[in-house]
């Protein structure tokens, strides 16, 4: 059962300065980065380089893998990363492992023409989402693990800080990246993009010298319990051997976060938390695949949007999290949840005003600075939600399937936006009000289920 009691606004704010929340901050940054490479580097550099709108809409599918790390979850959960778990830390030596391909999947993208080799370049853009979707698996569940099972005052500020860190790492990320393609491209480099990724590649290892210094809690109660389970199903299987062993030990690693799930939860309650799980974001992914493009077709450069959507959208996206974090603690998950939800939908029709208006710096600032947040409140509680559904005995697993389910809604639907606008022969306008419209369905399911989840607040 989830409970969050009344905070007064003093006690709200102090669980802010816990040093674990710092901790939990450069694990959202490390999370969020990678989006800043596959995402608006890789769709601007794809427009700059003459490809369609379709064409870089189809090339954002390399986001659903984050839709299916799930099904390689149990396997981080269990496995060791040899010489680097003894050393660092189970968590921590898949993250640095995954950062490795990452810098290494950069220098790669440094010497690729994409008008000429783009699948070899979105193959390497695929490896990167792989890399990066396997280190969210290990980073949620070490956020996750910072914090008492019992601690949900913590728990709800420890998502707001995960999101503040996340946004932080994507929006700063992004800045460092439209700044440097811009002044690469201003002093005459030809292939100034290749050589912003290598620049990237600096800020991945400050990020590693970071993580160096995380606290990784002991994993003995986890592993006490993974073997349990794995005996209580070897001992099913009647002999003893080392077939009966393996067998015992996949079906524990596959199966047990699933079954405890549904079985905490129930099964009509489960199916319907993954119903919206998969809902709740898709409206705001069909803006924000296509919302880079369009900026740039209606007249803003690099510098404008690195200003605007980046370091003004950071700026928001930080104070609104953190009074999110605040309303999800005296208010509650769900309160905001339908909150955000009707926030999503209503900022959405600002890039409507802002499409039929035109050029308009102080549209764009109003839209951006209410769309961040929107998706602020939104993640919030989302990440809070989630968080404290799962069985630490299974954190990195389910932790992911739930997540996955949401990015499945959003990367695998949201993948046909630049087709969908050029359906609509590129009417901007009407493709926000739609956006705004596919937010809708997950509220009536949050409706409809609401009664019956397994939620209690003070």
């Amino acid at each position: 059962m989830i409970e969050f009691k009344k905070q007064s606004l003093s006690e709200t704010f102090a669980v802010y300065f816990d040093i674990r929340m710092l901790r939990i901050l450069l694990l959202g940054a490390i999370s969020g980065f990678p989006w800043v490479l596959i995402g608006s580097s890789l769709s601007l550099w794809l427009k700059e380089e003459g490809l369609s709108r379709s064409t870089i809409g189809w090339a954002g599918l390399i986001f659903g893998v984050y839709a299916f790390n799930y099904l390689w979850a149990p396997l981080i959960d269990r496995l060791q990363v040899p010489f680097l778990t003894k050393k660092i830390g189970h968590r921590k030596s898949w993250i640095v492992l995954m950062q490795i391909t990452i810098l290494i999947s950069l220098a790669i993208w440094s010497f690729i023409n994409p008008t000429e080799n783009l699948a070899l370049l979105i193959t390497v853009g695929l490896i990167i989402a792989i890399a990066s979707a396997t280190q969210d698996i290990t980073v949620d569940a070490l956020r996750i693990e910072q914090i008492g099972e019992n601690e949900s005052k913590s728990m709800a500020a420890g998502a707001a800080m995960a999101v503040v860190g996340w946004w932080s790492g994507y929006k700063l990320g992004g800045v460092i990246a439209l700044f440097t393609a811009e002044y690469f491209e201003n002093i005459g480099v030809i292939n100034y993009w290749q050589t912003t990724f290598l620049i990237l590649g600096i800020v991945v290892i400050l990020m590693n010298i970071g993580l160096m210094f995380l606290h990784e809690p002991a994993s003995t109660d986890r592993k006490l319990k993974q073997n349990e389970t794995d005996k209580l199903i070897e001992n099913k299987l009647g002999s003893k051997n080392i077939i009966t062993s393996l067998t015992a030990w996949i079906t524990s690693t596959l199966g047990g976060p699933i079954i405890s799930f549904f079985k905490k939860n129930g099964f009509s309650i489960a199916v319907g938390i993954l119903g919206f799980v998969f809902l709740f974001k898709i409206g705001e992914a069909f803006l924000g695949r296509m919302s880079i493009v369009f900026y740039k077709e209606i007249g803003f450069s690099k510098g404008d949007i690195a200003i605007y959507s980046k370091t003004l959208g950071w700026i928001t996206t930080v104070i609104f999290t953190l009074l999110g974090g605040l309303f999800v603690i005296r208010s509650g998950v769900l309160k905001a949840m339908f909150l955000a939800g009707i926030l999503m939908a209503a900022t959405n029709l600002l890039f409507t005003a802002l499409a039929w208006a035109g050029k308009s710096e102080l549209l764009f600032a109003v839209a951006v600075i209410f769309d961040d947040i929107a998706a602020a409140f939104a993640t919030v509680a989302f990440v809070a939600f989630i968080s404290l559904l799962i069985d630490r005995t299974y954190t990195a697993t389910q932790y992911a399937l739930l997540a996955s389910i949401g990015t499945a809604g959003r990367t695998t639907l949201a993948s046909s936006s630049g087709a969908l606008v050029d359906w609509l022969n590129g009417d901007w306008g009407i493709f926000f009000i739609l956006t705004a419209i596919m937010v809708i369905p997950s509220l009536i399911l949050l409706w409809i289920i609401k009664d019956k989840l397994n939620l209690r607040e003070k």
